[in-house]
């Protein structure tokens, strides 16, 4: 079957590109679809279609956008079948993930953001006693604070999660009242680009949702850049995202950055008194080799174990990685599926290499699996490591893990603050008490407790390089608003 050539989703209909791109699949290196290549008149038409449906979709009551919402969410999940073949075809995940994660996350995320197109959007504010000025009578003025929606955003997404972190910005977007244009990772949007066909039948007005793409930086430096576009939402690296905050900066831009991450997992020394917690802790640590090849931002990269405890750890993530199957996404036995692509393949072999050069030692892993076609990494443990060592300080996104000792509680926790990301860490003790006194030190958004496990309605954000603002929740409801203050007399 040749396959098939996307248009871009712009005011409810599909307009044809004068070029195209291949669209690969990581684990076969076929081509899946070619996606189109947005020039500046693509993205221009697509940002003119959300503007001129703005009016209207902004003053939608919010029960009108509720309905529209829950409909996406139904159509999306009545379409699972058809669509989870193809996003597992052009993202690699595991078949695992792609059908439990993939799109029955997204359609949650619709679902919740209909009920948060309801939730109250006025604080009222106390009335007070206000003296004569030259300004004005004096009086009991009353007040409110309104949210009201920002506008045009535009969504630039990640290839790790394509439809998942998508559903993440736009649902919230709408549900406010906004109107978007998105902009999907070049990798992997051909799913993304039909969520705009998913919507239209559930009766999303033309024009609200649009999507352009392409193969590399300029269609989304033209989105930035665009004086119609109130805000940018963004997913991705961080030096993507400060190049977006200093173009965003110039028009005023409202932004929210969702970045890197460099994930520490400190095992503190009183865990070995519970074996449940040891147990939780090489789980979360393993995660990083057995969730999406370790393509995930919140990955705890870094595992901190005191010197005593630093060689048993050590062994049991050795027996933990060598475990695990990696091979071909569709066969259900998988859990290592292929990196996204041979760059990013060439990228994590490069960081291992430079371990090695700077003297750490490769405990499994470290080499190509044997395994053609396809962009395969094999889950990697790296010892010996010190804090200044490369894959110490930058995040790989892939599935290697290094391992740090340390001889205190305030050098692990030194250690953990000791890059430039602050997105999600996570502490193990026998202590919850003490887990908690030791996370109130680390500077990052998010902390788990003797769990990698998430909950839905936390603000998720970073510290640092790790980006600007938080979603989730009814937090990623507000962030896709504006304050209004309203003041009578």
């Amino acid at each position: 079957m040749t396959p098939q050539r996307y248009g871009h989703w712009i005011g409810g209909q599909w307009r044809q590109a004068e070029a195209h791109y291949a669209v690969v699949n990581p684990a076969t290196e076929e081509t899946v679809g070619h996606a189109p290549e947005a020039g500046p008149a693509d993205v221009d038409a697509a940002v003119r279609a959300a503007r001129e449906a703005y009016g209207a979709w902004s003053r939608t009551s919010p029960r009108g956008r509720a309905a529209v919402l829950e409909r996406i969410a139904d159509v999306l999940a009545s379409r699972s079948a058809d669509l989870v073949p193809l996003l597992q075809s052009e993202t690699g995940a595991t078949i695992r993930v792609a059908s439990s994660m993939q799109i029955p996350t997204a359609v949650e995320r619709f679902r919740r953001y209909a009920r948060g197109a309801v939730e109250p959007d006025t604080l009222p504010l106390a009335p007070q006693p206000v003296r004569a000025t030259p300004l004005a009578a004096g009086g009991l003025i009353g007040a409110a604070a309104v949210r009201r929606p920002v506008g045009v955003v535009g969504c630039i997404t990640s290839y790790n999660f394509p439809l998942v972190n998508l559903a993440g910005k736009v649902a919230p977007a709408l549900a406010m009242g906004n109107t978007v244009v998105a902009k999907p990772a070049q990798q992997d949007p051909l799913t993304c680009l039909l969520l705009g066909e998913v919507m239209k039948e559930a009766g999303l007005p033309d024009g609200v949702f649009n999507v352009v793409t392409g193969s590399g930086a300029a269609a989304g430096e033209a989105l930035v850049a665009h004086p119609d576009v109130d805000m940018v939402s963004f997913t991705g690296s961080t030096a993507v995202g400060k190049a977006i905050a200093r173009s965003a900066g110039t028009t005023m831009k409202r932004t929210l950055l969702e970045l890197g991450g460099k994930g520490a997992a400190i095992v503190l020394r009183d865990a070995e008194a519970d074996a449940s917690v040891l147990r939780s802790a090489i789980s979360a640590v393993g995660s990083t080799w057995a969730f999406h090849s370790g393509q995930i931002c919140t990955a705890p990269t870094r595992v901190l174990v005191h010197r005593d405890q630093y060689e048993l750890v050590i062994t049991t993530l050795e027996q933990y990685a060598r475990s695990l199957t990696i091979g071909d996404p569709v066969d259900n036995s998988t859990v290592v599926g292929p990196l996204i692509s041979a760059a990013q393949r060439d990228r994590v072999e490069a960081f291992v290499a430079g371990a090695l050069d700077q003297g750490a030692r490769i405990v499994t892993g470290g080499q190509r699996p044997d395994l053609k076609p396809g962009f395969y990494a094999a889950p990697t443990l790296i010892a010996d490591v010190t804090p200044d060592m490369t894959v110490a300080q930058e995040e790989i996104f892939g599935p290697v893990v290094v391992a740090i000792a340390y001889d205190t509680e305030d050098e692990a926790i030194e250690i953990a603050n000791g890059t430039p990301y602050g997105l999600y860490d996570y502490v193990f003790s026998a202590d919850p008490g003490r887990a908690w006194a030791v996370a109130a030190r680390l500077r990052t958004g998010n902390v788990g407790i003797n769990t990698a496990q998430r909950h839905p309605e936390t603000p998720f954000g970073g510290f640092k390089d790790s980006g600007v603002g938080r979603d989730g929740g009814s937090f990623g409801l507000h962030a896709y608003s504006e304050l209004q203050a309203v003041v009578w007399s």
